[in-house]
């Protein structure tokens, strides 16, 4: 078996610090202890070995197209439903509502630069459904 080789997840950013909190927010996942709020690279430390963290790299230009990658987040605590709202609170936007009338579906936000991310239903949703 091959130990898993992707290390970080990156982000190109123009505020490193400032998005590693939203997203240190939506995974759980605290801040490394080394990094500084000025630091050009930011990471996010998962608790759990093996899992790729979060890094955000400063750049001087914005986002500019669609990502071709994101993230699909599945809530560990709450509702999908409870997540978008927390994550709409903390400065991410709806960018496509693909919630079914049966419960079904996902919502996809971007972050407040702009990454595209998804809401799926928790587990014990998916269970209920």
């Amino acid at each position: 078996m091959f130990a898993n080789p992707v290390h970080h997840i990156t982000f190109d950013a123009q505020e490193p610090y400032a998005l590693a909190q939203f997203w240190s927010e939506v995974t759980g996942w605290p801040i490394h202890p080394d990094d500084l709020a000025d630091d050009p690279e930011i990471s996010l430390v998962p608790g759990q070995a093996g899992v790729p963290g979060l890094l955000f790299i400063q750049v001087p230009e914005g986002k500019s197209v669609k990502n071709r990658v994101h993230l699909d987040i599945q809530p560990t605590t709450g509702t999908r439903d409870e997540n978008v709202e927390r994550l709409l609170g903390l400065g991410a936007k709806i960018q496509g509502d693909h919630r079914r009338e049966d419960g079904t579906g996902w919502v996809t936000l971007t972050d407040p630069e702009g990454n595209e991310l998804c809401i799926e239903r928790s587990a014990a949703e998916r269970a209920g459904s």
